[in-house]
Parts: structure tokens; sequence; C-alpha cells
């Protein structure tokens, strides 16, 4: 049931965004022409490898131009990638991850390979839950790249920042339902959509998400 939930959500999300995804990619290539995704490898389920899903926000072959982790004041970061990265819109892509099955709409937030390295034989149980658009510690540290400032960003990450959420997701999904999950996404669009039309937004996805657990338990 859940991975029809996800499944049929994603699908409705694809076409709901369709236009501004359109309209995204424009501005992407408009700016400076060159792809309009960037597709990181990433470590999934049972420490798979798969590529990720993004628009692009950064100048061409900017992963070798600097670090993994992206700061606020990240010189690689485009315009429209800013913009972008403000309203969390380069991650929707991620929703033909979600179709794929390489994610589901909420777990753990996959992680580059260079850092999974790190990880101690408590932290890899993660890799017992398929990553995700959202989960508790991405709301946490949505605001993450304000705390990655100088010149030892990755050090800051890896020390302080990738622990603490490893140990929030952890926690939360040792125990989650499909209804913890669905409280989740709620939120999760109420901080993106963070206006006076958050109300408005949480409530439309409410009744989509509420008829999609409907349609799956047919």
């Amino acid at each position: 049931m859940r991975r029809s939930f996800d499944v049929v959500c994603a699908c409705l999300g694809m076409i709901a965004l369709s236009p501004l995804f359109g309209i995204v990619a424009a501005a992407i290539a408009w700016e400076g022409g060159g792809p309009v995704f960037y597709t990181p490898r990433r470590v999934g389920l049972h420490g798979k490898i798969f590529r990720i899903y993004k628009f692009r926000t950064m100048v061409r072959d900017a992963d070798r131009m600097g670090p993994g982790i992206t700061g606020q004041e990240d010189r690689r970061i485009t315009r429209v990638g800013g913009f972008l990265r403000h309203y969390k819109l380069d991650e929707f892509p991620q929703l033909i991850n979600v179709i794929r099955g390489d994610m589901n709409l909420v777990g753990p937030r996959p992680e580059d390979p260079r850092y999974t390295g790190t990880y101690d034989t408590a932290q890899m149980e993660i890799f017992r839950v398929r990553p995700g658009m959202t989960s508790p510690a991405s709301l946490t540290y949505r605001n993450e790249s304000t705390m990655l400032e100088g010149d030892n960003v990755e050090d800051t990450y890896v020390s302080t920042i990738l622990p603490a959420k490893l140990r929030i997701d952890l926690d939360y999904f040792r125990g989650n339902t499909l209804a913890s999950d669905f409280r989740l996404i709620i939120r999760t669009v109420s901080v993106v959509f963070h206006r006076r039309t958050s109300d408005q937004c949480s409530t439309v996805l409410s009744v989509v998400l509420c008829n999609c657990i409907v349609w799956c338990s047919v």
C-alpha cells in the first residue's frame, strides 16, 4: 500500500507540476545553457548507488570545482539556482526517483557516497530505509546552508550536522507509520509554501493524498 501511495502521488505531482517544470527548464537553459538536470550519485536502500534527479542550480562542472557540500555563499550557485534553492524547487524532479523506485516520498535524505564512509555501525542502520524526498531531519535542517560558512564546510557537515541528522531520522524511521508520513508530507508543504497560501496548499494536498490513500486501499 505504501508503495502504491507513493507512486500515485508522484505521478499526480508530475502532472500538476509539468508547466512549472517547463518554465524552470527554460530559465536554466536561458541563463547559461548546459544540462537542465543535475544527477549526482547517492546511496540508497541497502547501500545501492543511484542517480538522483535535481534541477541544476550551479554552474556546469561545479562538482569539480569544490566540495560536495554547498554553503550559503557558494559562488558556484547561479542566479536562477539561488531562487530554486530558496523555494526548494530544485528538489521536485525527485518525483522521477519515486516513480522509478529509488526513493519514497518520505525517507531519510540520500547521502553522497563520499560522506557515507564516515558512518559507524549504528548509523549504517539508515540504509535499511528507502531514502525519500522529505524527512524530520531535512525539515529541521532546511536552512542547512546558512550553517555552512567559512573554508571548512565539509568538516562542519561531517562532524556536526550529518550525525545530528542521522540521529533524528533513525529515531523517526524506527516507528513511522503511513499516518505519520502523511502528517510529515503536509508539514513539508506548509514549510515550503510558508506564505499565506500555505493553508490553502496544505488543504488541497490533504484532499489529494486522502483520495490516494482510499484509492490504494481498494
